[in-house]
């Protein structure tokens, strides 16, 4: 029974992660100018986001999501205002030479924008709810259930975001330094884009 309930979160988690937001951005574009494994990071601090209101929809902490949901607005704005520092910082960065050896240093501040971009949607929270009920997986769950229900989400997330980082790899070395350049533009743009979404959906 729970290894069902396992395999149906990792279903939830890469189902979850698919849709190409800010984040999928983000990975695509780390992964293409500073190869996988940033682009791997960056999927493991949001897989990690996940998991966080994974837990809180699965083991029912409604004190936790009320307070979240009810901060929202100004959750929101601060995600609103990261990504437009992001999406400027990242249309202006000169791309490094592909040839160079990566310098891996940063991986954690890299770790841990993914995992605060993520959080900037308590409405998330929601999201899994309706999910983990369509699924039958309501709150009769046990504890050793529920905790494989998160598990599995947490992996199902990683594994997309394992996925997109290796099939964009494939891609990097095709890419000279104008084309890297091009990457940046783009996902800068598009990372702005986002921004400005998010902060217009609370106006």
């Amino acid at each position: 029974m729970a290894f069902i309930i396992f395999l149906k979160g990792i279903f939830i988690g890469f189902a979850m992660a698919v849709p190409l937001g800010p984040i999928g951005v983000m990975c695509i574009r780390r992964t293409l100018t500073e190869g996988r494994l940033r682009g791997l990071i960056i999927g493991l601090g949001a897989a990690t986001a996940d998991l966080l209101y994974g837990c809180i929809a699965a083991f029912g902490l409604t004190i936790i999501s009320d307070t979240l949901v009810s901060q929202r607005i100004w959750i929101r704005l601060v995600g609103g205002a990261l990504l437009l520092y992001l999406g400027v910082r990242t249309f202006r960065k000169i791309p490094a030479d592909p040839k160079i050896p990566i310098n891996n240093s940063g991986i954690l501040r890299t770790y841990i924008t993914a995992f605060l971009i993520t959080l900037t949607n308590p409405l998330t929270i929601f999201a899994f709810l309706a999910v983990f009920a369509a699924l039958g997986l309501g709150s009769d769950l046990g504890n050793f259930s529920e905790s494989a229900l998160v598990a599995g989400v947490f992996i199902g997330s990683g594994l997309w975001f394992l996925s997109l980082s290796s099939g964009v790899i494939l891609f990097r070395k095709k890419l000279d330094l104008v084309g890297l350049g091009w990457v940046n533009k783009i996902a800068g743009v598009l990372i702005i884009f986002s921004g400005i979404i998010v902060i217009a959906s609370l106006l």
